[in-house]
């Protein structure tokens, strides 16, 4: 009679704990996606110049993050006039980091050598930082507040230099 008693309890029990299962694999399996207004995602990159970065290191700037690949035509496209937009914004507080998915390194290096860039730049050849933001289309872009609030999202290539696109960043300062 007392092990009847038990029954229900533990059945109920049971139930929950694979309730609680189930919400947690669906929650894990749902696909991250940062929309303006989120704070952006925390990440730790090693740069090509051998500097360990955060979005955090670049407090009261403004962080433009690009993701791109050599891979990609429209990200090679683009990155003279994100070269020209970096040069241009970084003496008013503006940062640029093209952050790569490349897993080829020498080809990664070779472009960034010939293109020569010279805003920050690394390599993240598991795509671990890009999949925390949601970007499953390259090039895509977060212009990060000095709060660290995502401002604007450009997904595919943009000229850096419109003078539009530009005063929208401007207004971030």
């Amino acid at each position: 009679m007392k092990s009847e008693k038990l029954v229900v309890p533990i059945q109920a029990l049971a139930a929950l704990l694979v309730v609680g299962v189930c919400f947690l694999l669906a929650e894990s399996l749902q696909e991250r996606n940062v929309v303006v207004g989120d704070k952006a995602p925390k990440f730790t990159v090693t740069t090509d110049k051998g500097r360990q970065v955060t979005p955090s290191d670049f407090g009261g700037k403004v962080l433009v993050v690009n993701f791109w690949a050599t891979w990609c035509p429209p990200c090679v496209d683009e990155m003279p006039s994100l070269q020209s937009m970096a040069q241009q914004l970084a003496p008013k507080g503006v940062v640029v980091l093209g952050v790569s998915v490349d897993k080829n390194e020498a080809t990664y290096r070779r472009f960034v050598q010939q293109a020569r860039i010279n805003f920050e730049t690394a390599r993240d050849p598991s795509a671990d930082i890009s999949s925390n933001y949601g970007t499953f289309k390259y090039p895509e872009t977060y212009i990060i507040d000095s709060t660290g609030r995502v401002r604007q999202k450009h997904i595919g290539p943009k000229d850096w230099t419109d003078p539009e696109l530009v005063k929208s960043i401007e207004a971030l300062l």
